[in-house]
């Protein structure tokens, strides 16, 4: 019962209410299997995955409002003293491997030592581990909200030349034209208003820098899509792209990722399921004008409806931990060659 529950229906997966005419792709896994085709898409084939190249956008912005339960910076930071603990240990394995890592860094183009890198949400310095394989740590910022995770990534040897700094994604303390690449991974499901941090992405890179946003992707499989709503934000493949276009990117692109032992499956959601990468055409802040931040984070909350919220959204949590055990015993199961 419980495997048919996850299971879902395989044929569900496209995500559907896609005006045909404009922007719609998504398939049932990344290795390019099952793709029924629901628009405009520009596509090439990668050695690891597949890359995205949209021609349109027809998306509207997900409401900060949506009632998920850890959606606010105060909810996020209290979420991350207790899982910055075993954050690389019992979360990363199941959800952001290294071989991952390599892969969804491989479109930001880190190609040059010298490049001035900042790394927004770096958390424990997981992903900041692969930058500095490329460039000079002495060059690159990690910058985070959480303390708790900051001080793991000031225990990793290979970051100690790395600036560490405390900070908010949607207001970074950086000038305009600043830097080189973005790079964001794990982060942008925290944030309450996220066309704002990728509109302060556009804002920190230099002329021809580019950004690489790595986030979760939305479930197909309604069981995984009621955790999700009720945890936290899981934008869908065209909200990544919208959001990099209305910031003023170019030349922006999606390759998605997965852990091996998935098999491509992507109808649970996936914590880390794409880079996004778009370049700066111009030197500046982004021509995107927007409105008051969504969330003001000095204004006193109810500690009762806080409390409740995190524990709501942490058992929500906890499901999306399950299912890569889950998906891990399929793969040891199932023959290979077989769909799982």
């Amino acid at each position: 019962m419980a495997s048919a529950m996850l299971n879902g229906a395989e044929n569900l997966t496209l995500i559907g209410g896609i005006n045909p005419k404009r922007l719609g792709f998504i398939g049932s896994d990344f290795h390019g299997r099952h793709f029924s085709k629901m628009g405009l898409v520009s596509c090439s084939r990668t050695s690891k995955g597949r890359t995205f190249l949209p021609k349109c956008s027809a998306s509207a912005p997900r409401p900060a409002s949506q009632p998920r339960f850890i959606q606010h910076k105060k909810e996020a930071f209290w979420f991350y003293r207790f899982l910055s603990i075993v954050y690389d240990h019992i979360i990363n394995p199941g959800h952001w491997t290294e071989d991952m890592r390599e892969d969804a860094l491989e479109p930001a183009d880190l190609s040059d030592r010298n490049m001035i890198v900042v790394d927004v949400g770096g958390g424990t310095g997981f992903t900041t581990l692969g930058i500095v394989k490329r460039v000079d740590a002495k060059n690159v910022t990690i910058l985070d909200q959480s303390p708790h995770q900051l001080a793991k990534a000031k225990q990793k040897e290979p970051l100690k030349e790395c600036k560490i700094i405390e900070g908010d994604a949607e207001d970074l303390p950086f000038p305009t034209d600043y830097a080189d690449r973005y790079v964001s991974a794990g982060s942008i499901e925290y944030w309450p208003d996220p066309q704002r941090g990728i509109k302060e992405a556009y804002r920190v890179l230099k002329l021809g820098g580019k950004a690489c946003v790595i986030g979760p992707v939305y479930p197909t499989f309604w069981l995984s899509q009621f955790f999700a709503d009720a945890w936290m934000l899981f934008p869908k493949e065209e909200e990544y792209l919208e959001w990099f276009k209305k910031a003023g990117f170019k030349d922006i692109k999606l390759k998605r990722i997965g852990p091996k032992w998935y098999r491509g499956v992507r109808r649970h959601g996936l914590i880390m399921g794409c880079s996004v990468t778009g370049v700066k055409p111009a030197s500046g802040d982004s021509p995107l004008q927007l409105g008051p931040t969504a969330e003001d984070v000095t204004k006193p909350g109810n500690p009762l409806v806080f409390f409740m919220r995190f524990l709501l959204g942490a058992m929500a949590a906890t499901y999306f931990v399950i299912i890569p055990i889950y998906m891990w015993l399929k793969d040891q199961i199932v023959p290979k060659g077989q769909p799982i």
